[in-house]
Formats: structure tokens, sequence, C-alpha cells
């Protein structure tokens, strides 16, 4: 499966000239909608020149801009896919039986993995494991048990984690006791819930790190991450698969674990003792 434009642009954007760098991370944060509009609203928005956004996009591999946006329209249409949507495409592929669907995993996992920063995910960890931060996980209806799983092994490693569980609007309630030392990591994937996005403006309006978890088409809470991990979702199935996004968490569990072996390993001995009480 071909990278999204935004993964091509995460990959790079190291790489990139100042100027071509802050259009690209205002792409990012309006994705893909900026991208659709005309070069001279797209520089406008990012506050470059017209020629600095086509340098851009010939860096990202399009030979020009009509093809640079009608990738971002397949992009879009497949931001869009429902799982009836899907259904024909998966009923097509059953006489293959489990061989394809779980290939299509296994890659979605070593892709996902070639694709996301080691970086990034180092900083994430260290975030994770600093113990002035509270932690606050979420998910949508899909991702919420990716969000309970993770909860539930960061708060036998350190203090200060929570889920925000209960109704939707019990969520934002909670927001009042979340500032800047706050950590919001939210699962969002394809087809993106409203409802994690307005928690999500809402925590960044109060200076909360925000830490996503989302899909190759990046949901829109990326505009107000501070990090942002993409993971492969897509396979032959009417259904987005999770895998790779169980295997990030279990990356970040491990990597706060090792940063932290003696505070998880007298909690882990403590807690046993509490319940052999």
């Amino acid at each position: 499966m071909a990278s999204s434009i935004a993964e091509t642009i995460t990959d790079r954007l190291t790489d990139m000239p100042a100027r071509e760098r802050r259009a690209a991370q205002a792409l990012i944060a309006n994705y893909p909608m900026l991208g659709l509009k005309t070069v001279a609203e797209f520089a406008q928005r990012a506050g470059v020149s017209s020629p600095t956004i086509l340098r851009l996009v010939a860096r990202l591999g399009y030979q020009n801009y009509a093809e640079f946006q009608s990738a971002l329209n397949d992009e879009l249409a497949a931001r869009l896919q429902s799982p009836l949507s899907r259904t024909g495409r998966a009923r097509s592929n059953r006489d293959g039986g489990v061989a394809p669907l779980l290939s299509a995993m296994l890659e979605n996992i070593s892709e996902t993995f070639r694709v996301v920063s080691a970086k990034q995910l180092g900083e994430i960890v260290a975030l994770l494991s600093d113990p002035r931060r509270r932690i606050h996980l979420v998910g949508g209806r899909f991702t919420d048990p990716i969000a309970r799983y993770t909860t539930a092994h960061l708060a036998i490693i350190r203090p200060g984690v929570a889920h925000l569980d209960g109704q939707e609007n019990q969520w934002r309630d909670r927001l009042i006791d979340m500032g800047r030392r706050d950590v919001l990591v939210v699962f969002d994937i394809r087809r993106y819930q409203d409802s994690l996005l307005h928690l999500a403006e809402k925590a960044n309006a109060r200076g909360v790190t925000i830490v996503l978890v989302t899909d190759q088409w990046l949901s829109p809470i990326a505009r107000f991450a501070s990090y942002v991990i993409a993971g492969r979702t897509s396979v032959p199935s009417a259904w987005d698969s999770s895998a790779a996004l169980f295997i990030l968490a279990e990356h970040l569990i491990a990597g706060v674990t090792e940063r932290l072996p003696e505070q998880s390993a007298a909690r882990i001995r403590e807690m046993d003792a509490l319940r052999r009480e």
C-alpha cells in the first residue's frame, strides 16, 4: 500500500527547507482540505509564496499541483468510506480464506513501524513517563478498547493515569481539571468521531498536550495534536483493522515500563500485596 501524503510529509519534514516545512506543517494542521484549495490560497494560508507550494508538491513526488490534488481527493474518499461501502470488496477476497486478511494485517504492522518516527515514539514515551504529568486516554467507538487497554497498563506502571469513560458529555466536564501539565492521548480512526474532535479542541485551548494515534488518512484532531502517530488500518474486509494500533500501544507501554523500571516494579509488588490481603 502506498504511503499517504501525510505519512510522506512526516517522513521528510526534517529534511525540508524552512519555507517548505512551514507549508507542510500548515497542510497537516488542516489536512487534507488546505491542499484542495488553489495554489494561491494554500500559499496565503501557509504564509509562503506560490512557488514554495509548487516546490513542496514536487518534493512529495508529484509532477504538478493537479496530480497532487487528485491524490488528496482519493485520500478524502478513502477517509469517508463506511463498512457498507467496503462489503463488496471484502466478499471478493473471501475465497482466499484467512490468508489475505492475515497478510494485510502483518503488512500494516510492518509498514506502520517503517513510517513512524522512532524519535517521535521516544519523545512520547518520555512524555508519558514524566511524573509531573497526568495522563488521560480516550478513544472512539472502535478504538476506545485500545485506550482502555493502554490505561490499564500505564496505571500499573505509574500514578496519575485515567481513562475518560462514561457519556461523551461528561468528557468535557473532566476538562475543568486539565491544564498545561496534562496529556490527552486520543485514538481516532476513520470515520472520525466529532465528539473526540471537540474534546481535543477544548483540551488544546486549555494548554493540554495532545497525542493522537490515528490512521494513514489522519484524524482532523491532528491540527490540535503535538504528536501524531499514524498506523495502517486498511485490510480486505468491511472493517478496518486495529492490529497495528494495538502494537503501537504496546510499544508505548513497554517503553514507559523500561523508562521507569524501579517505580513500575515497586508498584506491581505493592498491587500484588494488596490483592492478597
